[in-house]
Parts: structure tokens; C-alpha cells; sequence
């Protein structure tokens, strides 16, 4: 059964199912040593590992989504660091223009749309506490 579970896991590395991978299975996934995913930590802001009681890095799917592209702009694109970091930004703002526009066509009546302002504001609040 165990290694049933191993060749699934080598030929589907990322499980739909799984919330959170260590740092040496995210390693073992993209072909990147721990001490480069260490630094693109420090260096790409969006990289946010969750750092449970024992203080070991859990990346959550998201994390590794990020992780793979910022490996494709640097290695395959020829992005320089400052360059993949902009690239990540711009990606992230358009993602997030086009949350916007989705959330302003699917409340186009004047309560709906009021109601999901509010919400947004609210939910920059509470981000904002957070960080």
C-alpha cells in the first residue's frame, strides 16, 4: 500500500488533497535545494510559508503554485530577481483587478454592489491588522 502511495505521489507530485508540504517535499517537487527556497522566502514577499508550533515551514498549495512560477521566470525566462519580482506584482494586480470586475458584474444592482464595497473594505481592514 506504501508504495502504491509513493508512485502516485512521484507521478502526481501535487495532491489536490493535501493542505500544507514541508520544505523537503516542496524541495523534492520543483528540483530546488531548501536554501534557495529559504532565500526566494526573504527575497519574494508573496512566498509565505505558514510556521506552525515547531517552527517548520509549511508551504500551502498557493506557495508552491508561486514557487514553480517564479522557477519558470527565473530559469527558463531568463528573468533577473528584481525582474521575476515585478512580473509576480503586475500578475498579482491584474489578478485582482479582474477579482474586481467579476464582483462589480456579478452586483450590478446599486445594493449588491454597495453591499460588496463594504465587504472589501472590511476585509482590507482586518488585513491590514494582520500584517
Amino acid at each position: 500500500m506504501a508504495r502504491l502511495l509513493k508512485s502516485r505521489e512521484i507521478e502526481n507530485p501535487i495532491s489536490h488533497e493535501r493542505l500544507y508540504y514541508r520544505i523537503g517535499e516542496v524541495s523534492r517537487i520543483t528540483g530546488l535545494k531548501p536554501h534557495v527556497l529559504r532565500y526566494w522566502e526573504s527575497e519574494f514577499k508573496v512566498i509565505k510559508p505558514h510556521k506552525g508550533g515547531s517552527l517548520q515551514r509549511l508551504y500551502r498549495r498557493k506557495d508552491l503554485d508561486l514557487i514553480l512560477k517564479i522557477k519558470k521566470l527565473l530559469y527558463e525566462e531568463g528573468f533577473t530577481i528584481a525582474g521575476a519580482k515585478k512580473k509576480i506584482r503586475d500578475l498579482e494586480r491584474l489578478e485582482n483587478k479582474q477579482m474586481k470586475l467579476k464582483l462589480v458584474e456579478k452586483g450590478s444592482n446599486g445594493k449588491a454592489h454597495e453591499f460588496l464595497i463594504a465587504i472589501q473594505e472590511e476585509l482590507k481592514g482586518i488585513r491590514k491588522m494582520l500584517e
